[in-house]
């Protein structure tokens, strides 16, 4: 079903959603951007859109309201949007906004009737386009995967609370980046030795095993044998420097290992070493080494 839609943020996602909704047949009904361009005008004409430069009544014309704004202002202007809409329409938030505003302005959408779906952009729009993987959050998310869809958008709906996209996102990054991260500075010594593609090899036996089980496998092992690999990371970093290389990563690593290996000295009663168990004993010594503000 073909559906009314307004943006709100014309940059490089919103006009790249806005094309993309309009070939698909939906029709855009408003494009609004504080500081509206020629480009933006002119695009406006193409999709047969009106313009505008601030939230108005307008956006009671709209099924889904689409936020393509700077993270920074995703509160605010969701804020000042969402008593405009008309009870029983989309707010769908395409920004990078912190997932906490997202849940803030979740319980002032249901305020006024309006469902806030989280949208989360996990590649590069500049590369992909329409067809970069979207997460999706929040009380009309599946509507939002099904208009998204429409599209050829690869989208997955994560849940029902707006927020645990974004969140998502940023744990993704956590692990991606980390990834990356690691891979820098194994590489880069594992070159300088002319023994990478040898490391492939010994590393091979990682492809073996589900990503999920291998990383629940690390945690729970990590709780048994953080205090040996707590000497194998600090004999890793001599070996850099004695290559004249300086450990960036691996000082955090150690620094980890060294908190597992400080609260294993001191813990008089048994580990659960469950995946649950670790983790929730692994947190409660992040949380309690954290420096009070």
């Amino acid at each position: 079903m073909n559906m009314k839609i307004s943006l709100i943020g014309c940059g490089e996602v919103g006009r790249c959603y806005a094309e993309a909704l309009a070939a698909a047949g939906h029709q855009m009904v408003d494009l609004c951007d504080e500081r509206p361009t020629d480009a933006l005008r002119a695009l406006a004409e193409a999709l047969c859109a009106r313009v505008q430069t601030a939230p108005g009544a307008w956006l009671a014309d709209a099924e889904v309201v689409i936020s393509a704004v700077f993270g920074g202002v995703a509160l605010d202007v969701a804020h000042r949007a969402l008593p405009l809409m008309t009870p029983g329409a989309i707010y769908a938030d395409f920004t990078t906004a912190n997932p906490a505003h997202m849940t803030s302005a979740a319980a002032q959408a249901t305020a006024h009737g309006v469902r806030l779906v989280d949208v989360a952009i996990t590649g590069g729009i500049s590369m992909t386009k329409h067809k970069t993987p979207l997460l999706c959050a929040g009380i009309g998310a599946e509507d939002i995967r099904v208009l998204l869809a429409s599209i050829g958008a690869p989208i997955k709906a994560v849940g029902d609370r707006a927020g645990d996209a974004a969140t998502l996102k940023l744990l993704r990054s956590i692990f991606t980046k980390g990834i990356e991260a690691l891979a820098v500075e194994c590489l880069v010594a594992a070159e300088k030795k002319d023994l990478r593609h040898t490391l492939y090899d010994v590393l091979s036996d990682v492809d073996q095993t589900p990503l999920p089980s291998f990383l629940e496998a690390c945690v729970r092992t990590h709780v048994i044998h953080a205090k040996r690999r707590l000497a194998e990371v600090q004999e890793a970093k001599r070996q850099l420097r004695l290559d004249d290389l300086e450990p960036l990563v691996l000082d955090g690593v150690e620094a980890l290992f060294q908190r597992t290996t400080n609260a294993l000295n001191a813990e008089t009663a048994p580990i659960d070493n469950t995946i649950e168990g670790s983790l929730t004993w692994l947190r409660q010594h992040a949380e309690s080494s954290r420096p009070s503000v």
